[in-house]
């Protein structure tokens, strides 16, 4: 037994020694390694469009791309379409603008007109057929200034109908804390053919000491159908400075009216005119807005060089409709006027257009500005970068 196990192991010792043996060559085929890039084919499709177009995208990265170039370029064009605008609107200062951008400011004085429908407080609909037109030539009012109204009836055609004033009265909208306001004012309206009207001075009233707003209301009669009508006006008794004499001057470039002003109670007022060519044309609507002492002082209304470059009016200038008030701060009424003054108050001398001077406006606001929106311009460029 001995000896039939030492033959067993050195068989066994010498199929080790062959299986180790260095020149043995192995029968076993190696793997093959495929030739070529490390990554996996791309799909037929996608490799044929590589193939093809030569770019490094597949076609759905290349419709995201163009999305988002065409994304970015329509923000481009808002913000210098916002640029552009930002800059054309601030050419000339807040004070010195074209008329054509306030045409509600070219006749400051013309009436206020309402067409209304007839009805009485309380009832659920309008008398059918029946318009109630008015008119009304100012709303604020101070010292001694008269407010004028008027009101008639018409058809749907606008035939006039016959109309009757059963009632009128003026009383003030009183303070909602105070339990009752002042007694009522009977008005005395005229009629002509149609149309009744009537004055209204607070100042010689009841109310000469009154600040706020009082109303006249109209009980009418139009063939027994009836309604009610209310006009309002903002009074306040004070006038707090007086018109003085009106100059011009050329001045940093542009052209000033110099309007004298006496004025009694100091504070911050507001006063603006406009300005016509030597044909009568509308051009500017001129204004000022600034703390005034007491004692003589003046309001500086500028048409800006620019302006006048640009619109070339004919000489000489005509300032008109000039109006002002002081402003009343935390209060109401907010302001106390000044007499208005209708109509041209002042021309101006001949001036050469070529002796204003043609530069914009500039302001450390809108330098501002203008450099923030020409910042979003230069980076939504820089973010698009060439074609």
């Amino acid at each position: 037994m001995k000896r039939w196990a030492g033959l067993a192991a050195a068989v066994v010792a010498g199929l080790i020694a062959w299986w180790a043996w260095p020149g043995r060559v192995s029968t076993v085929p190696a793997p093959a390694v495929a030739a070529g890039p490390a990554h996996l084919p791309l799909p037929a499709s996608a490799a044929a469009s590589k193939l093809g177009s030569g770019s490094p995208f597949t076609e759905a990265a290349l419709r995201e791309r163009e999305a988002q170039r065409a994304l970015l370029v329509k923000r481009l064009e808002r913000a210098q379409l916002t640029l552009a605008t930002y800059r054309e609107q601030t050419r000339y200062p807040h004070d010195s603008r074209p008329i054509a951008e306030h045409p509600d400011q070219v006749r400051p004085f013309e009436p206020i007109r309402e067409s209304l429908p007839l009805r009485f407080p309380g009832t659920k609909g309008a008398v059918p057929g029946v318009r109630i037109l008015t008119t009304q030539d100012r709303v604020f009012m101070s010292g001694d200034e008269v407010v004028k109204v008027s009101v008639t009836a018409q058809d749907d055609t606008g035939r006039t109908l016959p109309l009757l004033i059963t009632r009128a009265v003026a009383f003030d909208l009183p303070d909602p804390r105070q339990a009752a306001g002042r007694p009522q004012l009977a008005l005395n309206f005229t009629g002509s053919e149609g149309v009744y009207s009537a004055e209204f001075q607070p100042a010689r009233t009841a109310f000469a000491d009154f600040a706020g707003t009082l109303r006249l209301q109209l009980t009418l009669s139009q063939d027994g159908r009836q309604g009610v009508v209310n006009f309002d006006v903002v009074y306040q008794p004070l006038v707090p400075a007086e018109w003085g004499a009106i100059s011009d001057r050329a001045a940093d470039g542009s052209l000033d009216f110099m309007v004298g002003l006496n004025v009694k109670q100091p504070g911050r007022y507001v006063v603006n005119a406009r300005v016509d060519d030597a044909r009568g044309q509308p051009f500017a609507l001129v204004s000022f807005n600034e703390v005034l002492g007491a004692g003589m002082q003046s309001a500086r209304l500028r048409v800006f060089g620019k302006l006048l470059r640009d619109g070339a009016p004919a000489m000489p200038l005509r300032l008109r409709d000039l109006q002002g008030f002081l402003l009343l701060e935390d209060r109401f009424p907010d302001r106390a006027m000044l007499p208005r003054r209708e109509g041209v108050v002042h021309r101006s001398g001949s001036y050469a257009l070529k002796s204003f001077s043609d530069a914009e406006w500039t302001s450390e606001e809108r330098d501002r500005y203008l450099a923030e929106l020409g910042r979003d311009v230069s980076q939504l460029q820089g973010q698009l970068g060439p074609r």
